[in-house]
């Protein structure tokens, strides 16, 4: 069988781990399937390659966790937010195609160790934020969706605010397939789609719809802030190995 994107066996099984742990972390706690697989992408081929097909997965597992959370979905919250993410992805794969791959890799790792301090944090805002500031974290997350982590500035965003827990995954899972749609015609317009995006992911679907489903029945007995915790951690480790391949390679 012929692996998408000239990958050999011994990365493919990485990988095909990598999406299952990943799926099983997104399906416990709304979020990290994208930052998560891509970086561990980006240890063996290019991290690019996987963007569109984490960005199709996102979609086929917002239909498995969507039952049952439409009621608790802040709608506003996800048209202030779509609003920013709206103008800031076209700039994010502009200034993307002005990058090698090595350098696409170190922007990568820093953006992610930056949003893993900002989540260990664990700040708080004094004061409720309101449409600009949607807007705001909207912007960010559509510059980081240039390289499929639009969803970590607004986890963490959301984290800050006292947000019940049901509206805080609700929302998410709500904004993440809006932002995911709107990307899909960049990403082909940026040549990110081909045949190789659809085999991959017709070979991830498998992975992903299993640990969707265990990471949704709270497999996982541990305590959900501690589980996140380690997950950050886990993201933050990935960069590190990420930056010093990079760097040292």
């Amino acid at each position: 069988m012929t692996l998408p994107f000239d990958l050999d066996p011994a990365a493919a099984a990485f990988l095909a781990a990598a999406v299952f742990g990943s799926a099983l972390v997104r399906g416990y706690c709304g979020f990290g399937f994208s930052a998560l697989v891509i970086a561990a992408a980006a240890l063996v081929t290019h991290p690019l390659h996987f963007v569109a097909v984490v960005i199709l997965c996102e979609i086929v597992m917002t239909v498995q966790a969507w039952r049952g959370l439409s009621f608790a979905v802040d709608w506003r919250r996800v048209g202030f937010l779509m609003l920013g993410a709206g103008l800031g992805l076209p700039f994010g794969l502009w200034a993307l195609g002005e990058l090698s791959a090595d350098w696409v890799r170190i922007t990568m790792s820093a953006y992610l160790l930056i949003m893993c301090a900002i989540l260990l944090a664990g700040w708080r805002f004094r004061a409720a934020v309101g449409a600009l500031g949607h807007f705001g974290v909207g912007l960010i997350s559509g510059l980081a969706n240039a390289v499929g982590m639009g969803g970590l500035p607004v986890a963490a965003f959301f984290a800050a605010q006292p947000i019940a827990a049901a509206v805080f995954r609700a929302t998410l899972v709500a904004y993440f397939p809006l932002l995911d749609l709107y990307s899909g015609p960049f990403y082909w317009y940026s040549g990110m789609l081909s045949w190789d995006t659809l085999w991959a992911s017709v070979l991830a679907l498998p992975f992903v719809f299993t640990g969707g489903y265990m990471g949704g029945r709270h497999f996982l007995k541990s305590d959900p802030q501690s589980f996140k915790r380690f997950v950050i951690y886990l993201l933050a480790l990935l960069s590190l190995l990420v930056l010093g391949r990079t760097v040292l390679i």
